[in-house]
């Protein structure tokens, strides 16, 4: 390599180097707006963020920038391939960005900021008349940007692939047809099963103070570093990653259903720790990130679904959780427990869906976001199409805005084409289970003990250390073998529920 080339390759990282650190002060804004900002003080706080965003947009489509790709693109062969992925990244996102005029960008960013003030309002006072104009405004920009970048065959491929790279809405649709059907299938069996799990036996207050408490400990054995993360309370959970050494997490407790937060902790703590453990040799560079919404969620879900829903992870922690909230559930086994924990019914809220019905309220929601993007349903039609979806799939139907379309965060931020990767990484995490449990054979054995640092072992060997190092089919196929397979998920839910509902000694 030239001096000059490595001259303009160290020119290039640096320059990343400085927008990485103008996001990680975006990234702490945003954390105290969801954490506990004074609200009198949400409008400033939109003006900061609305010119922070705008900086970091200019610097992402400057001259400067051009100049680097422009330079850079030609010599891949020549460059690391941290430099050649992080230019990669760039490029996609210059390409995408330039297209869109930096002051229609830094209204948009204000645009959202305000929302999801006001979204919080309309969820407390079930209004979504209030959110109704923001709404609507987000959706126009978004529609207006896909305009700006194009597409192929559908609008909404565009925003698919800003979140899990390669995916569309042809590959969905026939993806979630299939698990769809496996779910209405089995969710049949369950209903008409001679045993039924009794859920009354979880109707028991549990403290504040001791939901986290047993939070924390299974965030411990999980691998989740205390002193590169916190945990903190907000409306609607979310993990936030500042950098590889200070990584949040938040969660929403109620005293009447503990499953909410142990769970939620559970699931923000799987995002955590694969940030956590992302190579060092990628700080300060684009790649420093998941390698996808679905990868990401696939860590999450891993740890929430597959290892935290499992019966070998209650016989290790039950006796824990009886001593944290005695006497609460001294009467109660963990064979009861467990079967009432993972009782599969209807409901309205996405976070606290048990995991057979789960990716039915994903499905709701991609399937709104494709009408939406395609002009097929407007604002005005969107909360009778939301509860009449809800009562078709899952036979309930909202009876307030809040456990009805206003229940998410997504919309007021803007991040439509984000909910397919919930349902994606749930069959990612499944499939990977499957890979992991070929690589450990004792993987039961893991999960009834107290030392799960074999499998955040063989994550991090696998998926989180490479970040964004790799594209989320790579990890996928090199790790497995084979390219997305929805029947490694399909084969775990019907087993589980085999058990749970005892099908299998009838």
């Amino acid at each position: 390599m030239s001096e000059s080339l490595q001259e303009l390759e160290q020119e290039f990282l640096d320059y990343v180097k400085k927008i990485s650190a103008f996001e990680e002060a975006l990234s702490l804004v945003y954390w105290d707006l969801r954490t506990g900002a004074p609200e009198k003080g949400a409008t400033q706080r939109s003006e900061v963020i609305g010119t922070l965003s705008g900086e970091i947009f200019k610097m992402k489509v400057s001259e400067e920038m051009a100049a680097f790709i422009a330079g850079l693109w030609i010599e891949r062969a020549n460059l690391s391939d941290v430099t050649c992925r992080s230019l990669e990244a760039c490029k996609k996102e210059y390409d995408l960005n330039k297209k869109i005029p930096a002051n229609e960008y830094e209204a948009y960013t204000r645009l959202v900021a305000q929302a999801e003030t006001v979204w919080t309002a309309a969820r407390e006072t079930n209004d979504y008349e209030l959110f109704k104009p923001y709404l609507e405004k987000i959706i126009a920009s978004k529609r207006h940007f896909v305009e700006y970048w194009g597409y192929q065959d559908n609008p909404y491929d565009t925003l698919l692939d800003q979140y899990e790279p390669g995916m569309t809405v042809a590959v969905l649709d026939e993806v979630f047809a299939k698990l769809r059907n496996s779910i209405l299938t089995l969710r049949k069996k369950v209903a008409t099963a001679s045993y039924q799990p009794d859920g009354t036996l979880l109707h028991k207050k549990v403290s504040r103070a001791k939901q986290k408490e047993f939070s924390e400990r299974i965030l411990a054995k999980m691998g989740f570093d205390f002193e590169a993360g916190r945990l903190d309370d907000t409306v609607h959970p979310f993990a936030t990653g500042l950098n590889i050494g200070d990584v949040r997490i938040t969660t929403r407790y109620d005293e009447a259903n503990f499953k909410m937060a142990i769970f939620g902790i559970i699931h923000e703590g799987g995002h955590a720790i694969y940030e956590q453990n992302i190579s060092p040799d990628l700080v300060g560079t684009p790649l420093a990130n998941g390698a996808s919404m679905g990868i990401h969620e696939s860590q999450s879900l891993f740890y929430e679904i597959i290892l935290g829903s499992s019966f070998e992870f209650w016989q290790s922690n039950y006796k824990d959780f009886q001593e944290i909230t005695a006497p609460e559930f001294d009467d109660i086994s963990v064979q009861e427990f467990y079967r009432a924990v993972n009782l599969s019914e209807s409901s309205l809220i996405r976070i606290e869906a048990d995991t057979l019905t789960y990716p039915l309220h994903i499905m709701i929601r991609y399937e709104l976001e494709k009408a939406i993007m395609n002009g097929e349903i407007g604002v005005d039609e969107l909360r009778d199409a939301w509860n009449d979806k809800y009562e078709a799939y899952l036979g309930v139907r909202p009876k307030t805005d809040a456990d009805g379309i206003l229940q998410d965060i997504h919309w007021s931020g803007g991040d439509f084409g984000y909910f397919p990767s919930y349902a994606l990484g749930y069959m990612y995490a499944a499939q990977l289970f499957a890979t992991l449990s070929k690589d450990i054979p004792n993987i039961s054995e893991i999960l009834s003990s107290d030392d799960y640092s074999p499998i955040r072992e063989w994550l991090t060997e696998h998926v989180h250390q490479y970040g964004m190092l790799k594209k989320p089919l790579e990890i996928l196929e090199e790790t497995t073998g084979e390219g997305l397979n929805p029947d490694y998920l399909i084969q775990l839910l019907n087993d589980r529920y085999e058990f749970i509902y005892k099908l299998n000694e009838a």
